[in-house]
C-alpha cells in the first residue's frame, strides 16, 4: 500500500464488471483479507492530522485557555480538571454535531465534499428523519427554516459552552469552577428537540452517551456528577459488550483488522479467516479469541473492576486496558470511523477512575442516595435493555451496540440509469460514484470501489442473508446496480453509523416522493437487528413505488454458516408475507415471482416457503 496510491483489487477493469455477481464477490471479499479496502496511506494520514489538530491541539488550547487551567502542553496541571474534561466532552458534541467527527471523509463514504452533518443540516429543503409520527409538530420530511434555526442554536450555546469561562456553581468543586448550568441546559434541550425533528442529528451528535452527561453536569452536586459520570461510561461499555454475544461480532473482527494500516503483515490478517483464500469465515483461535475476549469480555469485566476496585494498581492497569481498547480500535479505522469518540473515551477513561478512585469517595456507594444510584443505573440501562429486546423500538446507539456486527441493514438495488434519479433529492453532494468519477476515476473504477462496500457487507453475517433475499427474488440482479445503503444514506441525509433505522420506510419514502421511481427501478431489501433473545432476523422487500412487498426471517446459524459469496445458493428463508400482485419487474419486461402467499395479515413466523424449495 502505497501513500498516494492504494491497493486496487487485481481485477480486469474492463471485463470484471461483466461477471455475474456472486464471482464479483468473491474476488473482492478475497482481497480484501489481505488488504482491507485498499485505501492510500494518504487518506488514513489525513484523518490522523484532522484528530491531531482540529481535535487535540484545538480544542486542549480552546479548554484549557478559557478555563485558567495553564497551558495546553502542561497535561500534569489539567488532565484531571473537571473544567476542562467538561469542555473537552462539549468540544467533541459540536464536532459531532457540525459532521466533523464521525462519520467523516472518504472512509465513511464522503469523497467531495469530505463533510456532510452541517452541510446538509443548515440547508432548508434537505431531507429530514422524524423518531416518532405521534409526535406533534414533527410531520413531514423536508428541513424548514425553523429547523435550521434550531440546528444553528444547537451549533451556537455549544460553542459558546466550550469558549465562555467557568461559573462558580452550587455543584463545583473546592479545585474550580464547572460550565453554566444554564448553559448545559439549553444545549441539551436544543438538542432534544432538534432530536425530535430529525432524528439523524441526534444520533450524529451521539445525544444517546453524551446528552445523559450533560444533564449529570447541570443537576446532580459534584461527587454524584463524577459516579453517574463513571456509571454512564460503563453502561456503554457493558452494553457493547453484552451486545456482542452470539454469531455476529465474530464476523466483525476479521474485515476490521483487514482494514487496518496499522497491521501490515498479510499473514496475521490471513490467520482471522479459517482457510484463506479457500473458506474466510472468522478462524476460531485468533478471530474469535480478539472477538469474545479481547473484545466481550474486556468490555464487560473491565468496567465492572473500574467501578468496584479499590486498590490503585488494579484500577490503574483496568484504565491502561480501556486505553489500549479504545486507541487499538482507532487505529483500525472503522468505516464510520468514531475516531474522535475513541479518543475521548481513552481520556475519559483516565480522568473519571485515576483522577477520581472509588477509594478516594467515588465509589458507587458514596453517591448522595440509594435511591440516586439507582435512578440513575435504571435509566442509563433502559434504552440499551430494551433495544436489544425490541430492536424495532430502539436505534442502534442507544441500545448501545457499538460495532457489534449485530446492525439493521440493507441494500438498494437500481435498474440500470435509475440510480441517476437520486439528483432530483436536495442535497449539497451526488452519487459516490460521481464523485469519485469527479475526483477523476474511470466509470468502472468508480464501480468497483462501490462494490467493494457490498463485498465488506457480504462478510458480515446480514450481508449472506441480503444477498441471498435478492438473488431469490431478482432473478436479474447481475444487471443491476447493488449498493451499500449506509453509503447511499450518506448522500442523501450527510450521515451514516451502521444504523439502518436511518435507511428505513421513512427514507425510502422521501427519496420517493422526490424521485418518482417506476416501479422496479429501487429495491431495497432491508433487515432488522436479532432481538437478544431469538435466532432469527427480520427482512422486508421493499419497492420504492410499491411499498412493502415481501416480509420474512432468516436463521443467523445459517447466514454464518455459508462463505460470502454464497456458493451454496441462498440461505433457507421463511416467507411470513408476501403481496402475491407486487413483484420486482424483471428488465425484459417479465416479472420476477417472489415466493410465499398473498394475507391481508402476516401470518406468524415460520410459515409460507423455503427459498429453493
Amino acid at each position: 500500500m502505497g501513500f498516494v496510491k492504494g491497493d486496487f483489487p487485481p481485477v480486469d477493469e474492463d471485463t470484471f464488471l461483466d461477471q455475474p455477481l456472486p464471482e464479483r464477490i468473491k474476488a473482492l471479499t478475497l482481497h480484501w483479507v489481505e488488504y482491507g479496502f485498499g485505501s492510500p496511506r494518504m487518506i488514513h494520514t489525513i484523518y490522523v492530522v484532522k484528530i491531531l489538530l482540529l481535535y487535540v491541539a484545538a480544542g486542549v488550547a480552546l479548554a484549557t485557555w478559557t478555563s485558567g487551567a495553564g497551558p495546553a502542553w502542561d497535561v500534569a496541571g489539567w488532565w484531571d480538571n473537571p473544567l476542562v474534561y467538561q469542555k473537552l466532552l462539549l468540544w467533541t458534541v459540536l464536532l459531532e454535531a457540525l459532521g466533523l467527527a464521525g462519520s467523516w471523509g472518504p472512509l465513511a463514504g464522503k469523497f467531495t465534499p469530505m463533510t456532510g452533518g452541517v452541510l446538509f443540516w443548515a440547508r432548508p429543503g434537505t431531507i429530514r428523519l422524524r423518531p416518532w409520527r405521534r409526535v406533534p409538530f414533527t410531520s413531514g420530511d423536508r428541513r424548514t427554516p425553523f429547523d435550521v434555526l434550531l440546528y444553528l442554536a444547537l451549533l451556537t450555546v455549544l460553542g459558546l459552552a466550550v469558549v465562555l469561562p467557568g461559573a462558580d456553581t452550587a455543584a463545583s468543586p473546592d479545585s474550580g469552577a464547572l460550565v453554566s448550568p444554564a448553559l448545559l441546559i439549553t444545549a441539551a434541550a436544543l438538542l432534544v428537540l432538534c432530536g425530535l425533528r430529525d432524528k439523524t442529528i441526534f444520533l450524529a451528535a451521539r445525544g444517546e452517551q453524551y446528552l445523559p452527561a450533560l444533564v449529570f453536569f447541570a443537576v446532580l452536586d459534584f461527587t454524584d456528577m463524577i459516579i453517574a459520570l463513571k456509571l454512564l461510561i460503563a453502561v456503554v461499555w457493558i452494553g457493547a459488550g453484552v451486545s456482542k454475544f452470539g454469531r455476529h461480532f465474530a464476523n466483525v473482527v476479521p474485515p476490521m483488522v483487514s482494514n487496518s494500516p496499522c497491521i501490515p503483515s498479510k499473514w496475521f490478517k490471513r490467520q482471522l479467516y479459517r482457510d484463506a483464500p479457500h473458506d474466510i469465515r472468522p478462524s476460531g483461535l485468533v478471530a474469535g479469541s480478539l472477538a469474545h475476549v479481547g473484545g466481550t469480555c474486556l468490555e464487560i469485566v473491565t468496567p465492572l473492576v473500574l467501578l468496584l476496585s479499590t486498590d490503585t494498581t488494579v484500577t490503574l492497569a483496568a484504565v491502561g486496558l480501556m486505553v489500549v481498547f479504545h486507541l487499538f480500535i482507532a487505529s483500525t479505522f472503522p468505516l464510520a470511523v468514531p475516531l474522535e469518540w475513541n479518543v475521548l473515551f481513552a481520556y475519559a477513561s483516565v480522568f473519571l477512575f485515576a483522577g477520581f478512585p472509588a477509594q478516594d469517595g467515588y465509589g458507587i456507594g458514596d453517591m448522595s442516595s440509594l435511591w440516586l444510584t439507582g435512578a440513575v443505573i435504571a435509566a442509563l440501562a433502559f434504552f440499551p435493555v430494551l433495544g436489544n429486546l425490541r430492536p424495532d423500538l430502539v436505534s442502534f446507539l442507544p441500545s448501545m451496540r457499538q460495532y457489534a456486527g449485530n446492525w439493521a441493514s440493507a441494500l438498494w438495488v437500481f435498474a440500470p440509469g435509475a440510480e441517476s434519479r437520486l439528483d432530483a433529492v436536495q442535497r449539497p453532494t451526488r452519487n459516490q460514484k460521481d464523485q469519485l468519477l469527479k475526483l477523476g476515476y474511470t466509470e468502472s473504477a468508480a464501480e468497483i470501489t462501490l462494490q467493494q462496500t457490498i463485498a465488506w457487507r457480504s462478510m458480515h453475517s446480514q450481508g449472506r442473508g441480503l444477498f441471498s433475499v435478492l438473488r431469490s427474488r431478482i432473478p436479474d440482479l447481475d444487471r443491476r446496480a447493488v449498493r451499500e445503503a449506509e453509503f447511499v444514506c450518506n448522500s442523501l441525509i450527510g450521515f451514516n453509523f451502521g444504523d439502518g433505522h436511518l435507511h428505513n420506510e421513512d427514507l425510502i419514502a422521501a427519496v420517493q416522493s422526490r424521485c418518482g421511481f417506476a416501479p422496479g427501478e429501487l429495491v431495497v431489501v432491508w433487515v432488522e437487528s436479532q432481538a437478544i433473545h431469538s435466532r432469527v432476523q427480520h427482512y422486508k422487500l421493499i419497492d420504492a413505488a410499491l411499498g412493502v412487498i415481501e416480509r420474512g426471517i432468516w436463521r443467523v446459524a445459517d447466514a454464518v454458516r455459508e462463505q460470502p459469496w454464497l456458493p451454496n445458493g441462498p440461505i433457507p428463508l421463511d416467507v411470513t408475507w408476501s403481496h402475491r400482485t407486487h413483484r420486482v419487474p424483471r428488465l425484459d419486461g417479465d416479472e420476477a415471482h417472489p415466493a410465499g402467499q398473498d394475507a391481508e395479515e402476516p401470518p406468524g413466523p415460520g410459515s409460507g416457503a423455503r427459498a429453493g424449495a
